[in-house]
């Protein structure tokens, strides 16, 4: 009897994680870019091939290479393809706003990545992360390592998005130290050219910059390459870019991108909000700054480490308010 029991409890366990599966909803990341950036656009892989991993969750991706006459055209592929449709990037703005998409397709949920639209659709919910909140702390930490009193960085385009990066970097730098210099970012007006990153930290690190932090995609592995040949440091983004070479990057500023979009499509009745703006920021735990593994080179002390975790704690508190480049909006 006992046995009997036993097998049929296994039995119903089984039949239970097979109607999981069945009930998991399909998902495609539709990215304005190209995977392989090794920040943003590969965060948001991340995230669903963690579905796929743990669910069996059935996964599409489709790759725009910044050309604005795919964006439309892949979310009506994602579409016809899956239940919930990611705009993994902000370029992703014109497109839903006018509606078209949403309303051809009713039935299924769609996610705007790093944008917020509140209130377009019935079937569309935004999340934007605190970037700003992020990048303060990471402006911190390039302010305390600086020889030169200089800092920089490479953004891949003049926005209110990217300059959210920024904004909140020249903030936390002067916070460590008023008297540090934040020279005028360089924008290379590409996400997807390593050269163009290459060349725009060469000009800051010849201003005198010794820390440049990268907000650029894949073009700020351009950034890494200047940083080693001239002998300086540089901040990663998005994700733990450490690894790329731990002899020049000593922290990055993550966004943890692939989690939410995990999280949406795990438990859709907690997390999807249709006509809401989800931000994610540094109290949700999707926004913090790492430092590798241990076993990399560590620029970074133990008691910077813990002064940075200090501050977080009070950006997370309301004590430090982190100003914003959409504090306008």
């Amino acid at each position: 009897m006992k046995k009997l029991i036993a097998s049929l409890l296994a039995l119903m366990m089984l039949l239970t994680a097979f109607s999981a599966l069945a009930e998991t909803p399909s998902v495609a990341i539709v990215v304005a870019g190209t995977l392989g950036d090794r920040s943003f656009y590969d965060s948001a892989k991340e995230g669903i091939d963690q579905l796929e991993a743990d669910f069996g969750t059935v996964t599409k991706v489709i790759e725009c290479k910044e050309d604005a006459s795919m964006y439309e055209n892949g979310l009506f592929e994602a579409a016809d393809a899956c239940d919930i449709i990611a705009a993994v990037g902000w370029q992703f703005w014109d497109v839903l706003e006018a509606g078209e998409i949403l309303e051809a397709y009713p039935d299924k949920k769609f996610l705007f990545i790093d944008n917020g639209l509140e209130g377009v659709g019935d079937n569309l919910m935004s999340i934007t992360y605190a970037q700003n909140e992020g990048s303060f702390l990471v402006g911190y930490i390039a302010a305390k390592l600086s020889k030169t009193g200089k800092v920089g960085a490479v953004g891949g385009q003049d926005s209110d998005t990217i300059n959210d990066f920024l904004v909140g970097y020249e903030a936390g730098a002067k916070y460590a130290n008023p008297d540090v210099e934040v020279i005028k970012p360089q924008y290379a007006n590409d996400f997807e050219d390593p050269a163009k990153g290459k060349e725009c930290a060469l000009a800051l690190y010849s201003l005198g910059c010794d820390i440049v932090y990268q907000v650029a995609g894949k073009t700020g592995e351009g950034v890494f390459e200047a940083a080693k040949e001239t002998g300086n440091l540089a901040i990663g983004v998005d994700g733990d870019q450490k690894y790329i070479n731990p002899d020049v990057i000593v922290a990055s500023m993550v966004k943890r991108v692939g989690k939410s979009i995990y999280d949406v499509v795990s438990d859709t009745d907690a997390y999807f909000k249709p006509g809401e703006i989800w931000n994610a920021n540094m109290a949700t735990g999707y926004i913090d700054v790492v430092y590798g593994t241990e076993d990399m080179t560590q620029q970074v002390s133990d008691e910077l480490k813990a002064e940075v975790e200090e501050i977080k704690a009070k950006i997370i508190s309301g004590e430090i308010t982190v100003p914003t480049a959409f504090a306008a909006e």
